[in-house]
């Protein structure tokens, strides 16, 4: 069926192409193209290699461009406002708590920090209650806030696709920076990213594809060069398995079959992680983490910082000696205020 399918195109194709050199005059040219405007939506496109979308280089030649919906005001704190709202990711709604100091806004506008969620069960993650504490420590000092719910999440459209083999998290993260970026209210060249756990691979795939970003925060976070995650693991026991029916399971096994396993002299591999890319950052990356996480073992930072001291990126790692995955308890405070002071560095405020 296929075949016959490209014969009958081929076949248009000569007849129009004969056609082309008869038809002059700008009527004749008017019409040749109304004939030629449909036949290339009907002729295929190839992609020059499978899952070309998932590579760094394919991430930085794409556009992201999006706009913050309606605020419907959600609560007032101390000094600033939150709100619900949403943007457009692809196509697909993707909601989100902003918030905004009640300050005066500085002429060049706010300092903002996008701000991505780790692993929750999607079906268990809500806007309002997760990483409030988070989100409210940030929002007191100055900055806009924008946690988003990567899609699936929550009220979120889309699927939950996981973090590690799909570029979909990255896509929502930089949409999320191009939705703030059209504001009127915030800084388009102040614009942090702040990740947690999966999220910290999240963002700094993110940084890669836009290396312009001038600071991202990863508190607990885990795969950078993904040969760390055969060294160290990850034991997360909320984990809740997608169905088999899930098509981010079906195209993870393409992957998987197009080429292989993870293999770091692979070219594919080799254009999929973020680490390879670290000459071309122009910005800041603070890593924060607590020595007992039973989670993500605090090897993945101590690795990625040693990578990092190879480098000309501006860096540095906070270790805690206690809190968890989380970093909760008696060192969260602490953890925050050095975040904070991370962010006042590169992005002002």
């Amino acid at each position: 069926m296929n075949n016959k399918f490209i014969l009958v195109a081929i076949v248009v194709v000569i007849s129009l192409s004969g056609t082309y050199f008869l038809l002059k005059n700008k009527s004749s040219q008017s019409l040749l193209s109304n004939i030629e405007s449909p036949l290339k939506n009907i002729l295929p496109s190839p992609t020059p290699f499978p899952f070309e979308e998932l590579t760094i280089p394919y991430l930085r030649s794409r556009d992201y461009e999006s706009e913050i919906a309606k605020l419907t005001k959600t609560y007032d704190a101390s000094n600033y406002t939150a709100y619900l709202t949403s943007y457009d990711s692809d196509g697909l709604k993707i909601n989100g708590l902003l918030t905004r100091p009640t300050s005066q806004m500085p002429d060049d506008g706010f300092p903002a920090i996008v701000f991505v969620h780790g692993y929750i069960p999607p079906s268990q993650y809500k806007t309002t209650e997760k990483y409030y504490d988070y989100v409210d420590f940030l929002a007191r000092n100055g900055f806009v806030v924008f946690k988003i719910d990567l899609r699936g999440h929550g009220e979120s459209e889309g699927e939950p696709g996981g973090a590690y083999y799909s570029a979909d998290y990255i896509v929502d993260t930089l949409n999320a920076r191009a939705a703030l970026q059209s504001t009127d209210f915030v800084n388009p060249k102040k614009i942090g990213l702040w990740g947690h756990s999966m999220s910290g691979n999240v963002v700094m795939r993110s940084f890669a594809a836009q290396p312009e970003i001038p600071a991202i925060a990863i508190w607990a976070g885990a795969v950078y060069t993904y040969s760390d995650w055969e060294k160290y693991t990850i034991n997360d026991s909320s984990y809740v398995p997608l169905p088999s029916t899930a098509k981010s399971l079906r195209s993870r096994q393409r992957l998987f079959d197009t080429y292989g396993d993870f293999d770091p002299e692979n070219t594919f591999w080799k254009s999929f992680v973020p680490t390879n890319y670290l000459s071309d950052l122009q910005g800041a990356i603070g890593i924060f983490h607590a020595m007992d996480d039973p989670v993500v073992n605090i090897g993945f930072s101590r690795d990625f910082i040693g990578l990092l001291d190879d480098t000309n990126v501006p860096h540095e790692l906070h270790e805690y000696p206690s809190g968890g995955h989380n970093i909760s308890g008696a060192n969260f405070s602490q953890a925050m205020q050095d975040t904070v002071e991370f962010f006042k560095i590169y992005l002002g405020g």
